[in-house]
């Protein structure tokens, strides 16, 4: 049976697979019981499901999706070239892991650079680039902020390039929507990074953090995050049959219930038609 996007059967149909889901879920007692979750549609903007869409939360690694926005911004604007090395400070090698594990004073490509923050989630890598286009990280989470801004992030502020436990972090799942949509639009390559399924560096394989690449079909992106006070999150974006959803879920209790959450999510998202 088809759904009409909108329809009271639609909204029905996902609150049920939303419900069942959070019964599913493996419970952390300092996470909050909702969870954040929505999804759109990437043609329109439509909102197609929401439920606790506009709870202010922490937004863990998802944070690094506007690290690389201004990164691709500063691309295109001929400020940042593929040609740059990124240099490793103390501060950013000082981050906790995930990591690269680069000592101070070594350097990577801008390539590997993205790679490393889109597929793996380095914090390393991502203060190095911070530094890199805003000569600290302070000024560059300013910057952050002051650009989702312009992208009507209205809910949406950062003190950090990283993510990690900061009270000056915080999201909802329709501003990181927008941030995702934004991305699609305004950096179409880049957001081709994170498809990116794994990197070789120093002889390791690093598999890309997005568990639904490869298993969900239609999946290319975008980006995942965890830290005890956010929970686990997930923004992914998929395709079908010309049509792209783009589905948020903030504050999951395990990492298997994210993935299966926004699975479920997208499944009635292209079923409404």
């Amino acid at each position: 049976m088809t759904i009409a996007k909108g329809s009271f059967a639609f909204r029905c149909v996902a609150a049920m697979l939303a419900g069942a889901l959070a019964g599913s879920a493996v419970a952390r007692p300092d996470a909050p019981r909702a969870v954040s979750s929505l999804v759109i549609d990437a043609d329109d903007g439509e909102t197609l499901y929401a439920s606790d869409a506009d709870i202010v939360r922490a937004p863990a690694s998802l944070t690094k999706m506007m690290t690389l926005f201004l990164a691709f911004d500063a691309i295109e604007a001929g400020t940042l070239r593929m040609s740059d090395r990124i240099t490793m400070s103390r501060h950013a090698a000082s981050q906790q892991p995930s990591k690269l594990g680069l000592l101070p004073g070594r350097s990577l490509s801008l390539r590997a650079a993205i790679e490393a923050v889109a597929v793996e989630s380095a914090n390393d890598v991502a203060v190095a680039l911070a530094e890199r286009l805003g000569g600290s990280e302070r000024a560059f989470a300013e910057a952050m902020t002051a650009r989702a801004r312009s992208l009507g992030m209205r809910h949406t502020k950062f003190s950090n390039a990283t993510g990690l436990t900061s009270r000056g972090n915080r999201t909802t799942a329709h501003d990181i929507a927008l941030l995702s949509l934004a991305m699609l639009r305004e950096h179409p390559r880049g957001y081709d990074y994170f498809a990116t399924r794994s990197i070789h560096w120093a002889n390791r394989t690093i598999a890309n953090h997005n568990h639904l690449l490869g298993r969900v079909p239609g999946v290319d992106g975008i980006k995942t995050g965890y830290t005890v006070d956010a929970g686990y999150n997930l923004a992914a974006s998929a395709k079908r049959h010309g049509k792209r959803l783009i589905a948020v879920v903030l504050g999951e209790r395990s990492a298997a219930a994210r993935d299966l959450r926004v699975s479920h999510l997208l499944e009635v998202g292209f079923a409404g038609g």
